[in-house]
């Protein structure tokens, strides 16, 4: 029988035994072992002067033996005792030829426990030991889920021409991504990114991605499998702009604008790319969130800040749903950063923000970028739903 046999695959009724000769070299390595120097195993003279009229063997001795069956056969590797009552009926002998038999009697699949009978036998066909005992079968050993040798070298970045999708595009294809740039508006800038790749010599599709609209996004994805082979990471830096407004003056609509490009658009472009990424058993995916979620609420950024808010718990909890099949998710959390997006904060703003942060200036859309770079690489294989944050110590959890 197989020293590993699955729980599910032993059956009622089913057998194993050994044969084992004990020697005297046996009975003196027992004693020592255990300390049971009892005249009885150990002394001739004393043992031939006793009723038996000859040494006897420890009856543990006998009885480890169907330690080892349980071990070694029935069940295996992972068993170990629960329960034992054992009799020992008839004394064993040095050189007695003992077959050692354990079959199971019934099973008790919610615990993993084998009910066993056991008996050992001498060369005469004599009963020397006999009972019962329940065996727990352990788990088997989970394997590591490898990541997959097949890492397609394929980005798609949402929010391309925008200031962190373009560093996010530069720095994905430095590290040898094809770059599929999908932007809504400033095809000049997208543009402008895709032709500076190419002159490196890296890759790079700049199309136009309305992140709202699912069939568009449906279209994208099933473009670049097609024309790519795979897609390996997908970057999602869409969002709105951020307009302070007060709750007095604040529409659902401004909400809805925020929830439909940043969480929905989040969601559409997993739900497009998931299925290759499960396919080949990889993929990484990575949300730009918002040091905003760290600190004190900014005052009239309230659907700006619900939205950056669902899409992180909506990473997180895709994370754990596809971790194991081999993906990945996880945020960038940046600090004010100095890119357009931030175009209408006054100068006083920008220095006074600039100044509450340790190291006194705003983030870089380069800082950003080198945070996805990292969390989409294999040094950040093992993380998955973090945040991480960027934003220059200003707020640390």
């Amino acid at each position: 029988m197989s020293a590993t046999k699955a729980f599910a695959d032993i059956e009622i009724g089913e057998q194993a035994t050994l044969v084992r000769v004990i020697t005297a070299d046996d009975v003196r390595r027992f004693a020592e072992l255990t300390g049971d120097a009892n005249k009885l195993h150990t002394d001739r003279a004393f043992a031939e002067a006793s009723p038996y009229k000859d040494i006897v063997v420890h009856g543990m001795l006998g009885a480890s033996l169907l330690s080892t069956l349980i071990g070694t056969e029935l069940p295996g590797n992972g068993a170990v005792w629960v329960t034992q009552a054992f009799d020992f009926v008839h004394p064993i002998r040095v050189n007695d030829t003992l077959t050692v038999a354990a079959t199971v009697t019934k099973k008790h699949d919610r615990e993993r426990l084998l009910e066993l009978d056991a008996q050992i036998a001498n060369q005469d066909q004599v009963i020397v030991v006999s009972g019962k005992g329940t065996v727990r079968v352990l788990e088997p050993p989970s394997q590591p889920i490898e990541a997959s040798t097949a890492r397609p070298k394929v980005a798609i970045v949402s929010g391309g021409a925008g200031g962190i999708g373009r560093s996010t595009c530069r720095a994905l294809s430095r590290d040898g991504y094809a770059i599929v740039l999908c932007y809504r508006s400033h095809a000049d800038r997208a543009d402008e990114v895709a032709a500076e790749i190419e002159g490196s010599g890296g890759s790079c599709h700049a199309v136009q991605l309305d992140v709202s609209d699912a069939e568009a996004v449906q279209n994208v994805i099933a473009s670049t499998v097609r024309r790519l082979g795979g897609i390996g990471v997908v970057v999602h830096t869409a969002s709105p702009a951020i307009h302070p407004i007060e709750f007095a003056s604040l529409e659902w609509d401004r909400f809805a604008e925020h929830l439909d490009v940043g969480l929905g658009g989040a969601f559409r472009l997993a739900k497009a790319c998931v299925p290759t990424m499960q396919a080949q058993g990889y993929g990484r995916i990575v949300v730009i969130t918002s040091g905003e979620l760290d600190g004190p609420p900014t005052p009239k950024w309230t659907a700006y800040a619900v939205g950056k808010s669902a899409l992180a718990t909506f990473a997180r909890s895709l994370a754990v749903e596809l971790g194991p099949t081999g993906i990945t998710v996880n945020c960038v959390s940046p600090g004010m950063t100095d890119t357009p997006f931030i175009g209408d904060l006054s100068e006083k703003g920008r220095l006074l923000l600039a100044r509450r942060t340790p190291l006194r200036r705003l983030a870089r859309s380069e800082d950003v970028a080198e945070a996805v770079a990292f969390l989409v690489s294999p040094r950040a294989d093992y993380i998955n739903g973090e945040t991480l944050r960027v934003n220059g110590g200003q707020f640390t959890l």
